[in-house]
């Protein structure tokens, strides 16, 4: 997605959500802190009220250097201060960036960078085990830990136990509703059935009309 389709979606989002809105905007889209600072500027004009930014490279496929993560933080929050939540995103577990075995170091490293820069909360995607993310709270309290959910995840409840602030499930719901249409797209194709439309799950008629009909 282009930067101009992003900021239209976060605009059609919180045009009609009454909730706040928090958008994933990857890297920031920008090369350098001023194309930065003007992506945040369009970000929170279309409504957003925080922002993930993480600190992968895709161009170069590494993690930026912590210096220039660091930096970009920095000046995002000098330019869009308090009005704007950053959570601020780090990699190295979800990348399966260097030494496993200092791979927690190197991310509390990065995180106390973060939040030494201005960042408001954290996110270390691609941790599930109750002990390192109980770890993490403890490395970079009092800014709140965001984790990403998977299979193994613990349960929210133990996950709040442990301190985490935040927890995302990123495209895991949006997999499984395309999982579905392609399981009842090769039924109508191979079988020529329609056993699909007997799960009780599915939203009626009605009420589906009725959402689209109040927003």
């Amino acid at each position: 997605m282009d930067l101009d389709e992003m900021i239209a979606a976060i605009g059609r989002i919180t045009r009609t959500v009454r909730s706040l809105v928090t958008a994933d905007v990857e890297a920031g889209y920008g090369a350098d802190t001023t194309a930065l600072a003007r992506v945040m500027e369009r970000v929170t004009d279309a409504g957003a009220v925080g922002v993930n930014v993480e600190d992968w490279d895709v161009r170069a496929g590494a993690p930026f250097p912590l210096d220039v993560a660091q930096g970009r933080i920095a000046a995002i929050k000098a330019h869009a201060g308090d009005s704007l939540f950053v959570n601020a995103r780090s990699d190295l577990y979800l990348q399966d960036v260097g030494d496993p075995a200092t791979r927690f170091a190197a991310t509390v490293e990065r995180l106390r960078a973060f939040v030494a820069a201005g960042a408001d909360g954290v996110f270390v995607p691609g941790v599930s085990d109750a002990g390192t993310i109980g770890a993490l709270v403890d490395a970079v309290e009092p800014a709140p830990l965001n984790v990403l959910a998977g299979p193994t995840t613990p349960p929210v409840s133990e996950l709040a136990a442990l301190g985490v602030g935040r927890v995302s499930v990123g495209a895991a719901p949006m997999r499984r509703i395309l999982g579905e249409t392609r399981a009842i797209a090769r039924e109508l194709r191979e079988q020529g059935t329609f056993t699909f439309m007997r799960d009780r799950r599915a939203i009626p008629y009605a009420e589906l009309n009725a959402l689209f009909a109040r927003h």
